[in-house]
């Protein structure tokens, strides 16, 4: 087990997180620098014999005012999770750090199945805890809910084809009507973050600043784009697709109040399946919705948008945590609650 420390094994990790089937982007140094100042990234590596690189697990370190220092590692590790001997090395580096920053714990939420039992054998065996109760988004920092798209070695007939009639309807009606998708630049980043407020409003949820955004653009390069809808010149949706390994990622979307008869997320959408599927993609991963499976929730139409595309209802296992202070974490995770609940009686009352 060794620590990324220069220019030379940063180089090497992210050879090997880019071609390593369970690749994801919250776990590259792009997205760590996107994160700067109030993460520090730690990146711990598993080798074998002859020091190549088996296995890494990038760690966040940020200070929690009153509790001390978290470590949070978003969607790792990145390994054969069924090696127990890469595990176990990849948790004497999460212990070394738990010491050189006097922790109170490790967050993590791993892109694993829930059905993985294996899985939970093997961290439960290291020491970790898991909690698979979360629900709603407002439960976990990560998604556990998500739809996936299976595109390896696919088509774009052939994916087209999974879509429910409705869906390729909206597609083609979009483009009958006029709508155009443009790939935008960082000056467009304005238009799109207008539009992400006006939906934010509209769907009742808090909206990152611009300059978050822009910073995204600069730090992770050719890994983000921004695509544009538009209707007689004037722009009325837009979507940020991230591009990392063998995947896409759908992470941000907004959609003006006007023109939405127009169809123009079922366009941009399959615009970005497309750019998914010329780069040999094996997975187009639409993000989060609710666990809540239930036409009365607020999020159904989400839930509902995401399936017509033919994907595939994914849910991960939840939070795995490696509590240093177990009686810290667990007053952490009630302030955490009580924090979110509040945030969002506050966001209900402004509405």
């Amino acid at each position: 087990m060794r620590f990324v420390t220069d220019e030379e094994s940063k180089k090497e990790y992210k050879e090997f997180l880019e071609n390593n089937e369970r690749c994801n982007f919250q776990q590259s140094l792009e997205w760590a620098e996107v994160k700067k100042p109030n993460w520090k990234p730690e990146v711990i590596l598993a080798e074998d014999e002859e020091g190549n690189i088996i296995g890494s697990l990038c760690v966040w370190v940020r200070k929690m005012p009153i509790f001390g220092n978290m470590l949070y590692s978003p969607r790792g590790p990145v390994c054969d999770i069924h090696d127990i001997e890469v595990m176990k090395q990849l948790t004497d580096g999460v212990k070394e750090l738990g010491k050189k920053y006097n922790a109170f714990v490790l967050r993590n939420e791993p892109d694993i199945l829930s059905s993985d039992e294996d899985y939970r054998e093997i961290v439960t065996t290291l020491g970790y805890k898991i909690k698979d109760d979360a629900k709603d988004f407002k439960d976990e920092i990560q998604p556990r809910y998500v739809f996936r798209l299976d595109i390896k070695n696919k088509t774009e007939e052939e994916v087209m084809a999974g879509f429910k009639q409705k869906w390729r309807y909206n597609i083609r009606l979009a483009g009958r009507k006029g709508v155009t998708i443009k790939e935008g630049t960082r000056e467009d980043l304005k238009d799109f973050h207008k539009i992400m407020v006006e939906t934010g409003k509209r769907d009742g949820f808090i909206i990152r600043p611009l300059e978050y955004f822009e910073k995204m653009y600069d730090c992770l390069g050719d890994h983000m784009k921004v695509l544009m809808a538009y209707y007689e010149g004037k722009p009325i949706s837009g979507v940020i697709p991230i591009f990392y390994g063998n995947k896409t990622w759908y992470l941000y979307g907004a959609s003006s109040n006007e023109h939405r008869n127009l169809m123009p997320n079922y366009l941009l959408q399959w615009e970005m399946i497309k750019m998914a599927i010329e780069r040999k993609d094996d997975v187009y991963d639409f993000r989060g919705v609710s666990g809540v499976v239930d036409e009365n929730h607020p999020q159904y139409g989400l839930y509902r948008f995401k399936q017509g595309f033919g994907a595939t209802f994914t849910e991960f296992i939840g939070e795995v945590y490696y509590p240093f202070k177990p009686f810290v974490y667990k007053l952490y995770k009630f302030s955490e609650k009580t924090f979110r609940t509040l945030r969002q009686i506050k966001s209900k009352l402004k509405k």
